[in-house]
């Protein structure tokens, strides 16, 4: 092949690659600036999941209740405030309901910032799931620490499964759409002792990559990450 075809070829490549880098998006609240959208591709996995049932309504949660998050490094009791953010205290209440947060890892977890977690460990699951948006809710209260609040992509209505909690006062936050629907009233010290040595995800940092968490599950971040710290069951307890 002569130079002119091959300097050819090589421009053609390079311009396919952001079609092939725009198939997904992470949910995470940015530590500097707004909402980064590292945007990635979702690998496919050699062994599909079985496939829940379609996605159910969800019920409309009390106007105020408390979860109980049982980790491995203690318990975390969260109290929900459904006037903060009535779709998201709707949405979490059914997925504690459903057992969604048992067995799922703090996947991202950065000193001086938040702790995040809400991908399931089962791959067919994180699938249901991924396309199920619900609509965001006005930011009625700041998103100071100790308070919980959905992970959200750069696009209205992206809320899902995804939560933070504030390590520190974030509301800088509150002008980026993340509105918090809950607060830490038991348990902080266990959320600040939870394991943050892997630092920022995958592509910007060391993490754990999401794209891979949604595709492989727990496999993946026991195998590569065996230091995160993990729900082990959520329940409501009022």
């Amino acid at each position: 092949m002569n130079p002119r075809s091959r300097r050819s070829l090589l421009v053609a490549a390079l311009s396919l690659s952001p079609v092939l880098l725009s198939c997904g998006k992470t949910e995470e609240p940015s530590s500097s600036a707004p909402p980064t959208l590292g945007a990635v591709k979702l690998p496919s996995t050699s062994a599909a999941a079985p496939t829940p049932p379609p996605l159910a309504p969800a019920p409309p949660a009390p106007a105020a209740f408390k979860a109980k998050l049982t980790t491995t490094k203690g318990a975390v009791v969260l109290s929900v405030h459904r006037d903060w953010s009535p779709n998201g205290a709707d949405r979490f209440y059914q997925l504690v309901k459903s057992g969604f947060y048992d067995d799922t890892r703090f996947f991202r977890a950065i000193e001086g910032f938040m702790v995040q977690f809400g991908i399931s460990g089962n791959p067919a699951v994180s699938k249901q799931w991924l396309e199920h948006g619900m609509p965001d809710d006005p930011v009625a209260h700041p998103n100071t620490r100790g308070t919980v609040t959905f992970a959200q992509k750069g696009t209205p209505g992206s809320r899902t499964t995804q939560i933070f909690v504030n390590l520190v006062d974030n509301s800088r936050l509150d002008g980026m759409r993340f509105a918090p629907f809950a607060e830490v009233t038991q348990g902080m010290e266990v959320v600040d002792a939870l394991y943050k040595g892997y630092g920022e995800g995958a592509p910007g940092g060391m993490g754990p990559d999401q794209s891979r968490i949604q595709a492989e599950g727990n496999a993946y971040l026991d195998a590569k990450f065996p230091k995160l710290d993990q729900i082990k069951h959520a329940e409501i307890v009022n």
